[in-house]
């Protein structure tokens, strides 16, 4: 095992956790973890909060438990410098000293035809994800199974390349999943911390882009992000229509962002007959859908998460190659429920991140 020599080790660090028994978040003083002979051991630089970090706090019908009452370190994207690689590992890339990025899945087997979906499939395994089943990033120090892991490029920045690793593989995965062709239009729907990241993978594929938002502070975003028309249902009753006329006629696709049943409802009406909405954001209730329409191929249905360890390696280089950057806001670990009160109350403008150096 390839270890750190000049790097002393603290016995104990802080760690955001939440606790079910109290239904709330708070940073307590937990051990820093050992290696096995499987996972790499990360010092974590930069963790970014994910809204489906805090989706424990909010009522959810999506059967979401996180751990087994005992109190769990929340966070799933983070970046960070490998302190020490496991004798198993055989990527030659890792190593001591490098920067990586790295995504949540563990107990899988990362082979399986389930696992070529998403991890949650392994036919091997029983998956855990690291800040729900298990501890997460938000903590100094984190151990990782090395298939998760991958080196950053030069060109990013490894604060700022923490969202990459759940807010922009999905939101890379909801665009190109959508599989449009050059100077087609695709509405994205919620300009916030994946949103703004989705309108930027856009326009790298030359795709037009509306803009859609409750929020006028991430409308301004999503026009920094290169957003050729920009929506406020609240303040713009006429939207779908001049959406239609702006389009000919409607979206070629829709990107749901949002864990909002209303934007659910009103996302097909963007749509032209045959585009496609891609489900990605996940509301607290069920959403419906007209199956007639859908039987009918008024529009189709796809879905984008952020899948698995293999796909994060082609979104991160196109990420590098077309200089996509979230706007990242940081903060201190003891500042963990300011930030969560500040998403919850639509504040937030693009991501919210622990920087730890």
């Amino acid at each position: 095992m390839q270890s750190s020599t000049n790097y002393h080790l603290p016995e104990t660090q802080k760690a955001a956790q939440y606790s079910s028994k109290t239904n709330s978040i708070a940073v307590n003083q937990i051990p820093v973890p050992k290696p096995d002979s499987d996972h790499l051991l990360i010092k974590v630089v930069s963790a970014s909060l994910c809204h489906s970090d805090v989706m424990l706090l909010e009522p959810n019908e999506a059967g979401i438990v996180l751990g087994d009452g005992r109190p769990v370190t929340i966070g799933h994207e983070a970046t960070g410098i490998v302190l020490s690689v496991p004798e198993n590992c055989t990527n030659s890339s890792l190593k001591v000293g490098s920067r990586v990025g790295f995504l949540c899945p563990e107990n899988v087997c990362y082979d399986c035809d389930g696992c070529q979906i998403h991890n949650a499939w392994c036919k091997y395994g029983k998956a855990i994800m690291s800040g729900f089943g298990r501890d997460g990033f938000f903590q100094e120090y984190i151990v990782s199974h090395w298939r998760n892991a991958m080196v950053l490029p030069d060109s990013l920045d490894i604060h700022d390349a923490a969202p990459l690793f759940c807010a922009g593989v999905t939101s890379w995965q909801g665009v190109t999943n959508a599989g449009l062709n050059p100077g087609e239009w695709m509405a994205i729907v919620g300009c916030g911390g994946l949103g703004h990241l989705g309108i930027q993978y856009a326009k790298a594929y030359g795709y037009k882009v509306i803009a859609i938002d409750l929020v006028d502070a991430q409308l301004e975003e999503a026009k920094n992000s290169g957003a050729d028309y920009t929506f406020n249902p609240k303040n713009d009753k006429d939207y779908l229509s001049k959406v239609k006329e702006i389009t000919c006629g409607g979206c070629h696709a829709a990107v749901n962002y949002t864990n909002s049943v209303a934007a659910y409802d009103s996302t097909p009406a963007l749509l032209r007959i045959g585009g496609t909405m891609m489900v990605v954001g996940i509301p607290q209730k069920g959403v419906n859908i007209n199956a007639l329409d859908f039987a009918l191929g008024k529009y189709k249905i796809k879905g984008a998460s952020n899948s698995t360890p293999q796909n994060m390696v082609p979104c991160i280089a196109f990420s590098a190659k077309h200089n996509i950057k979230p706007h990242v806001t940081f903060h201190k670990i003891d500042q963990i429920n300011e930030m969560i009160d500040t998403m919850h109350a639509g504040k937030a403008r693009g991501r919210l991140a622990v920087r730890f150096d």
